[in-house]
C-alpha cells in the first residue's frame, strides 16, 4: 500500500513466562501512532504470539484472542502511547474489534478490511461448503491429506494432522492448509503468492495457529463481536471498512452484518477485488482512509 520503509526501532516485549513478542516502529517518530494487527502483521507492527519473529514459533499454549488483546495493551503501555489508531484486516479485523470493544478509550479510529468474526457460518463457507464450489481444483488439493471418512468436518480433521507427533504429517497438512488460503486470496490467482505456502516454517506457524483459533471458535461466544451490546461500546469510534466484493475467505456478508448493527461505519465494497489488501482498489481505499484519519 504505502512505499516500503525500514523501521526506526524494533524490540522484544516479554508478555508471559512463555511468550516474547517482536515489534517494530516505522514512519514518523512524531506522527500519530497506528497499531497494525496482521491477518491470519508512525506505524507499530506487532508479531502476535507464535507468529513472525515472536517466540516460541507456532506455539499454541497461552495463545487465545484475549491473551492477544492483553498483549496489545501491554505494548501500548510499554511505548507510552495514550491512544492510537487501529488498523487490521481479515483475522486482524477480528482482533481489532475484540481489542476496541475491550479498551474503547484507547482507540482513536479504526480502519478494517475483510471483516471476519469467526461465526460458524463464516468458517463453514470457507472450510466446508462454499468457496469449494468456486475453486474446485484448489479444493481437491486442500482436502487431499484428509481421509474421505473425516471430510464431514475439515477443520477438525486438519486439527489432528496439524498437531500430529509425526513431523512430515504435520508439515504436509500445514502446506496444504496454507496453500488453500493463498490460492483463494485474490480475485486473480497469484502463482507467486501460492508458492509462499511451500515455506515449511511459515506454513507451520500460519496453519497451526489459525486452525487452533478456529477449532476453539476464536475463544468467543457465537456472534460476540456483532452483538449490539459490544458494538455500543465502540459506536463513537470513527471506522472505515474496506471489503472486496469477491472475497471468498471473508465474504462481504459479514461486513454487511457489521454495517447493519453499526450504521455509523463507512463501508466501501470494492467491485473488482477479492480478499487481499494488495489489490489496487482495496489498497487505494485503505490508504485514503488512513490518510483521512491522520489528523484525528
Amino acid at each position: 500500500m504505502y512505499p516500503p520503509i525500514e523501521p526506526y526501532e524494533s524490540g522484544k516485549l516479554k508478555v508471559s513466562d512463555l511468550h516474547t513478542l517482536h515489534y517494530e516502529l516505522c514512519g514518523n517518530k512524531d506522527g500519530t501512532p497506528v497499531i497494525f494487527l496482521h491477518g491470519g502483521p508512525g506505524i507499530v507492527m506487532l508479531d502476535q504470539r507464535g507468529a513472525g519473529q515472536s517466540t516460541p514459533t507456532a506455539c499454541l499454549e497461552e495463545n487465545t484472542t484475549w491473551d492477544l488483546v492483553k498483549d496489545i495493551e501491554k505494548l501500548r503501555e510499554h511505548l507510552d502511547i495514550s491512544k492510537w489508531h487501529v488498523f487490521g484486516g481479515s483475522w486482524g479485523s477480528t482482533l481489532s474489534l475484540a481489542y476496541a470493544q475491550s479498551h474503547p478509550d484507547r482507540v482513536k479510529t479504526m480502519v478494517l478490511r475483510g471483516i471476519f468474526t469467526l461465526r460458524k457460518s463464516e468458517l463453514r463457507f470457507f472450510y466446508q461448503d462454499g468457496a469449494s464450489h468456486l475453486f474446485p481444483e484448489a479444493w481437491e488439493e486442500f482436502v487431499a491429506p484428509i481421509p474421505e471418512t473425516e471430510r464431514h468436518d475439515i477443520v477438525l480433521a486438519y486439527h489432528a494432522q496439524l498437531n500430529s507427533a509425526d513431523e512430515e504429517t504435520r508439515l504436509r497438512a500445514a502446506r496444504a492448509w496454507t496453500k488453500w488460503e493463498m490460492w483463494t486470496s485474490k480475485l486473480h490467482v497469484d502463482p507467486a503468492h501460492v508458492a509462499e505456502a511451500e515455506d515449511n516454517d511459515w506454513a507451520n506457524a500460519f496453519a497451526r495457529i489459525e486452525n487452533h483459533y478456529f477449532i476453539n471458535d476464536g475463544f468467543m461466544r457465537e456472534g460476540q463481536l456483532l452483538d449490539k451490546q459490544e458494538i455500543d461500546k465502540i459506536r463513537h469510534i470513527p471506522c472505515v471498512v474496506v471489503q472486496g466484493r469477491y472475497d471468498v475467505i471473508c465474504p462481504a456478508t459479514t461486513a454487511y452484518a457489521l454495517k447493519k448493527v453499526w450504521p455509523e461505519v463507512t463501508l466501501h465494497i470494492v467491485p473488482d477485488a477479492g480478499h487481499s489488501s494488495r489489490e489496487p482498489g482495496t489498497s487505494r481505499l485503505l490508504v485514503k482512509a488512513t490518510d483521512d484519519f491522520a489528523h484525528i
